[in-house]
Order: C-alpha cells, then sequence, then structure tokens
C-alpha cells in the first residue's frame, strides 16, 4: 500500500466492471457503455475510437491493433489486426534503388492501416452492440470538441514542426499553425465524418470507397507503392496466445509478428535469479533486469518477424534451457560489455483494458507508431497513417527483412496473466520498444516483491537510448543511480517517463476487480 503523505494514486476497486485507459474521457466512455449494458468488448473499441479523437499522436485509424479477449467460459481469443507492406515493396525494389533503411520518416514506412478491421472483426465476433453504436461516443468527441490534457498537448507541441510539412496534418492537426494548448477545445469534423461512413457501412466504407482512395492517392503522391488492391486485402487474424510461466503463473503474449516472446522470453530469465533478495528498487534488481533485456532484445531482434518468415520456433526462442543458457552469461556485479547491445525503438501507443459483470475481459492496444506516425494526412477523410514499416530491415535473408505483402515486427503488445487456470491480470505497458521491459517489470513487482496493481505501474523504470545508455526516471534514488553507474553501466536522467500502462486484477476471493491507470499519461482507472 500506497504512502498517503506522498502524491500517489490508489487502485480503484469495483464489483461489476472497470476499465483503464491512457485518457480520461476514454475511460469514462468504457464505463458509460458498461453501465448501458454493453460488455467489454462494446467497451474496450468505443474507448479505443474516442482515443483516436482525443489522443489523435498515439493512435488513429490509421494505425493497427492487437486485442486478447477472455471469454467468461474461459475460452482466450487473440487477434493480429496489423497492416502489412505494400504488394510492391519487394526488397529487389529496395535494392535497385539503393535505398539500405526506411528511416520513419519515409513515405515507404507507410504500411496498410489493420485497425479498422481489427474492431470490425472482434465486435462481430466477441461485442454485443453493432459498429454503429460502439462508435457513437468518438463521433461526438470529434463534432463537438473535447478540451486537450496536459500530457497529450505537451506531446502535440513537440510534433508541430513535422506536422507542419504535410497539408492535411497541418489542416488538420495545427491552428494557424501551432500544435492547440492545454485546455484549448479541439474539434476533428473531417474524422468525425470518417467515423460516420465507418459506422454506417462498415470498414468497407474505409477500405474501399473514397477514404480508401484517398489513402493511396497521399501515399502514391509521395512516391509511396501503396495500392487500392493493398487496402482491400486487409485482414485481422485469429491467432492463440502464447504462454510461459514465470512464479507459477501463467503469462500469455500474442505470437510474432508482434514482440510478446520477447517479455516471454525475458521472464524466463530473470527466473534464473533470487528477485526476491534483492531490494525492489535497489541497483541489484535493477542491474538484472537491465541485463537480461539485452539478451531478450537481441533475441527479439534477430529472430522475431512475420511468422510465416521465422526460422526458429516460438517454443525454443520462450524455453526453459534457452533461457538458463542466456542467463549464464549474466555477472551479478558487472555489466557484461561482451552481451550485444538492443536498438531501441519509440512509439506512441494506446493501451487499454476492460472487465466486465461477466468476468469478460479485453486487453487492448492501438498504435500508429512514432508521434502522428508517417505524419502524412488524408486532406479530406482526416486520416493519419502510421509508420509501422519502419521496422523493417533491408537486409536479405534476415527473418524481418521487408518484402511485398509482409507484416513487420511489431512492439505493440496486449497481455494476460493466470492463476489456477483462469485469468488473474488483464495488462499492457506502453512505449515502443520498452513494452516487453515494461511487462515483465509489472509482474516482478506483483509476483516478487508483492506490490499492488498501481504500485506495480508506479515503479521507476529504465530503458536504454539510441547511445547504449540507460535512461533513468528521475523517481529513481540517486544512490541507486550511482551504484549502477559503479556496474559499468552509462546512466542518464529521463527527460520524459518510459511509456505508460493500465492493470486490471481479478480479485475472485473477494468478488472484486481492481484497477490501475499509469500516472505517466492524462488517464484514470474507474469502476462501478
Amino acid at each position: 500500500m500506497r504512502d498517503f503523505q506522498i502524491p500517489g494514486r490508489s487502485p480503484v476497486l469495483a464489483q461489476n466492471g472497470a476499465a483503464a485507459t491512457s485518457h480520461p474521457l476514454a475511460s469514462s466512455t468504457a464505463l458509460r457503455v458498461l453501465e448501458q449494458g454493453g460488455n467489454a468488448v462494446d467497451a474496450a473499441i468505443a474507448a479505443s475510437a474516442v482515443l483516436c479523437v482525443v489522443e489523435p499522436h498515439m493512435t488513429g485509424l490509421g494505425g493497427d491493433c492487437f486485442a486478447i479477449v477472455a471469454e467468461p467460459n474461459g475460452a482466450l481469443h487473440g487477434y493480429n489486426g496489423s497492416g502489412r507492406a505494400a504488394k510492391g515493396a519487394t526488397l529487389d525494389y529496395f535494392l535497385d534503388q539503393g535505398i539500405g533503411e526506411i528511416s520513419e520518416d519515409s513515405i515507404h514506412a507507410v504500411t496498410v492501416p489493420g485497425a479498422v478491421k481489427a474492431w470490425e472483426t472482434i465486435l462481430e465476433n466477441h461485442g454485443s452492440w453493432g459498429l454503429d453504436r460502439v462508435l457513437s461516443y468518438a463521433i461526438d468527441y470529434a463534432e463537438e470538441g473535447y478540451g486537450v490534457a496536459p500530457r497529450v498537448a505537451t506531446d502535440w507541441e513537440s510534433l508541430t514542426e513535422d506536422l507542419s510539412k504535410d497539408e492535411g496534418a497541418a489542416k488538420h492537426y495545427l491552428m494557424d499553425g501551432k500544435a492547440p494548448d492545454c485546455g484549448s477545445l479541439h474539434q476533428a469534423p473531417a474524422l468525425a465524418r470518417s467515423l460516420r461512413k465507418i459506422a454506417e457501412k462498415g470498414s468497407d466504407a474505409f477500405y474501399k470507397g473514397e477514404i480508401g482512395e484517398e489513402i493511396v492517392s497521399l501515399v502514391q503522391s509521395y512516391g509511396g507503392l501503396l495500392s487500392e488492391d493493398d487496402l482491400i486485402g486487409v485482414s485481422c487474424d485469429a491467432i492463440k496466445p502464447v504462454f510461459a510461466s514465470y512464479r507459477g503463473v501463467k503469462v500469455a503474449e500474442l505470437p510474432p509478428n508482434g514482440q510478446g516472446i520477447a517479455a516471454l522470453a525475458l521472464l524466463k530469465i530473470l527466473e534464473q535469479f533470487d528477485l526476491k533478495s534483492m531490494a525492489p528498487h535497489g541497483a541489484e534488481r535493477h542491474h538484472v533486469q537491465l541485463e537480461a533485456g539485452r539478451l531478450a532484445y537481441a533475441m527479439r531482434d534477430a529472430h522475431i518477424a512475420d511468422p510465416d518468415h521465422m526460422k526458429i520456433a516460438v517454443e525454443t526462442l520462450i524455453s526453459e534451457s534457452f533461457a538458463s543458457q542466456l542467463a549464464s552469461s549474466i555477472n551479478l556485479e558487472r555489466r557484461n560489455d561482451t552481451l550485444p547491445s538492443m536498438v531501441p525503438s519509440q512509439s506512441d501507443t494506446i493501451y487499454l483494458s476492460v472487465a466486465d459483470r461477466d468476468g469478460r475481459a479485453v486487453s487492448f492496444i492501438n498504435s500508429v507508431y512514432r508521434g502522428f506516425g508517417a505524419r502524412r494526412c488524408t486532406l479530406k477523410s482526416g486520416i493519419m497513417l502510421q509508420n509501422r514499416g519502419s521496422c523493417f530491415v533491408i537486409e536479405p535473408g534476415h527473418a524481418n527483412c521487408i518484402d511485398g505483402g509482409k507484416r513487420p515486427l511489431h512492439t505493440i503488445i496486449p497481455a494476460m496473466a493466470f492463476k489456477d487456470g483462469k485469468p488473474w491480470l488483464s495488462f499492457g505497458v506502453m512505449g515502443g520498444a520498452y513494452q516487453a521491459q515494461g511487462h515483465a517489470q509489472v509482474l516482478t513487482n506483483m509476483l516478487d516483491y508483492g506490490m499492488d496493481v498501481q504500485e506495480a505501474l508506479d515503479a521507476p523504470r529504465l530503458f536504454w537510448n539510441d547511445a547504449g545508455e540507460v535512461i533513468a526516471e528521475r523517481s529513481l534514488s540517486d544512490g541507486v543511480f550511482d551504484m549502477l553507474s559503479s556496474k559499468g553501466h552509462k546512466m542518464k536522467w529521463a527527460s520524459m517517463p518510459h511509456g505508460g500502462g493500465q492493470i486490471i486484477e481479478f480479485d475472485r476471493k473477494r468478488g472484486l476487480y481492481w484497477a490501475a491507470s499509469d500516472f505517466r499519461k492524462d488517464g484514470q482507472a474507474v469502476g462501478y
């Protein structure tokens, strides 16, 4: 339990339903849906759509989506709503053009948006409401406007220069050339019209007709390869989650092309160490977690890709024997300079979790990747496109090498954890590459140190930057910072926090949900 003399948050306890998102308006939307008789899936997709309006730099209709749905009868369903590269985006094309890297600002980073198809598919399979009713809340906010929240305003302002380079982005997301101030009223009429079309006619209104044609026209005007056939061929695939155990708890992640198995591999490495004997916020614990992370992320960068192109089985990469082998290279006293250094990638993402009175839970994530994605926006329909294709490499023979119709390595990962065969946690941690590390830290905080859901999110975070420095949040103590430096880590204080996160815990003994939302964002947990 937290110290009530220090600023902080308490978990939300509720009997009938709970929701945790990164924005108050999305959380209140999810709660309204639950109170009005909708189920957790209806509420999750309604909240996600609202977030596309009120956190537009983090997510949007032009992005991707992954989800895990746990039904009251114990059935577990995974969904991959990530888009593919254009069919014309072959390796030979890039080699012939002399392109050796797909940068985040390259038009070739634009992949097919998978989110809208995913929303429709998941709702049809598990929802109780139609798409028209679910999207009505987002349409209202887009038409009537909303107050720009503090963290949203801070992030938005930092992206002004890039937004000004594209006519559509400047028109829809800048006001007189500037980002909206905190507390200002922002409307998104073009996005409202697009949402209305989708609400009335389904995902075909997005992938076909005027909106799809405009997306393709915009990409091709910049020299991109996306075609109308690429959009029409979009799919949301039902997939089986992958499990690994940690301290007797089963952890469910989605299989590649997401990085969920990196989180599982990291947990299996950490399981080789007696973390309980280490102080929860001490240098020894953070040192082990950082070293284990370097190993897990090296595995990710070498092997995770579109599953049709992976060369090593997922079961091998998350196995006990492989984890034990990797753990043996960690020196408890000092950073092992011979270990590979990971290449971080940062993204802007929303994660949310919802649970309803029937015991149904949804772990849900949606993203345009970097801040405002590709920073190219359709002029009429107001669709900001993602730049997820920058996660591809141009390296013949590499599992994650770009090719036509292929899905890239993905950083966004929803998760769940199970005790006694039943859902215990529905959770996720935002922040690009940090997400795998965040999943591991949340679970070790709870299972090794007995933290509640809010404490598990609030704990200090450390992660790498592009220079290989360890960036520590300012809540870490000076003494631990210095001790990590003495162990060989190149330490630096963070200017902004690492990601965000949400958790809902099933307390089956008391018949309650415990819900938490990360203080690093504007969001909140709610329940009834």
